[in-house]
């Protein structure tokens, strides 16, 4: 059996798994699905049409699946999807999708979302991301793999975040930011490399030269992007170890509609 506290209230239609906990006073709504192993802490608001994978871990006065944050919400059927093994600290804000976009805001796996995050409306947050406090993602942002949010950054509409980027403490991210980059302020400005990240994560030192040399090649020679991006695609013959990663660099400039920051602090 669900071990639920006599208080919390869960409405005829949920459907939780056996092994899923539930905290005193929290509240789950008739459309909400839970897997397994999962926690749902005290005073949690859970509601819409929210799923949830296995083995989360969602702290007290979470309030997840609520209504988007947008004028033009008029209760269509939209969705939020969350994957397994995430933590979700305290009053973090999650809010269903919207029909003008895709329809569902998507958290995916062993994420790290501390407390009062806020992800609106359609955003996409892929795996083994950190959004530190107050980490803020306003309506259609994506986030890639292992990108860290600093606390209390605010992420504009329609922005991407790539792959193993870096967002610095209180900054304001306007424009698109390329996998690997670390940038902060406000004015938003590029300050390097995420290497301290990139050798967490066991890049090899091969990689991380191939990697320095997109960098040098998009902010270092006074090359237009234009240019930069074409000789990014000759960079893998004298880097092979790093052609996965020059495949992801090309593939974000290709797909980036804010533009990329261009700025260097």
């Amino acid at each position: 059996m669900s071990t639920i506290h006599p208080t919390a209230i869960v409405a005829d239609g949920a459907c939780l798994d056996p092994s899923v906990s539930v905290g005193p006073y929290a509240v789950i709504g008739a459309q909400v699905v839970i897997g397994p192993g999962t926690s749902v802490g005290a005073h949690c608001v859970i509601e819409g049409r929210t799923t949830i994978g296995a083995d989360n871990r969602i702290a007290p006065f979470a309030s997840l699946g609520g209504p988007p944050q947008d004028k033009k919400y008029a209760g269509e059927p939209t969705r939020l999807v969350i994957g397994q093994r995430n933590t979700i600290r305290e009053f973090c804000t999650f809010n269903l999708g919207t029909a003008q976009d895709r329809g569902v805001t998507r958290i995916g796996d062993d994420n790290w979302i501390m407390a009062y995050v806020h992800i609106a409306h359609d955003c996409v947050v892929g795996d083994q991301t950190i959004l530190a406090n107050n980490a803020t993602l306003a309506g259609h942002v994506q986030v890639a793999d292992q990108a860290i949010i600093g606390g209390l950054t605010g992420v504009h509409q329609f922005v991407k975040v790539g792959a193993h980027a870096m967002a610095g403490f209180a900054s304001h991210v306007t424009q698109d930011v390329p996998p690997f980059m670390l940038v902060a302020g406000n004015p938003l400005a590029l300050h390097g490399l995420n290497l301290e990240g990139l050798r967490r994560r066991g890049f090899t030192a091969a990689r991380v030269a191939g990697i320095k040399q997109m960098h040098r090649l998009l902010y270092r020679e006074g090359l237009t992007l234009e240019a930069a991006c074409e000789a990014l695609a000759q960079l893998p013959a004298s880097h092979p170890e790093a052609a996965s990663d020059v495949a992801l660099m090309r593939d974000f400039l290709g797909t980036s509609t804010r533009g990329i920051v261009r700025a260097r602090g």
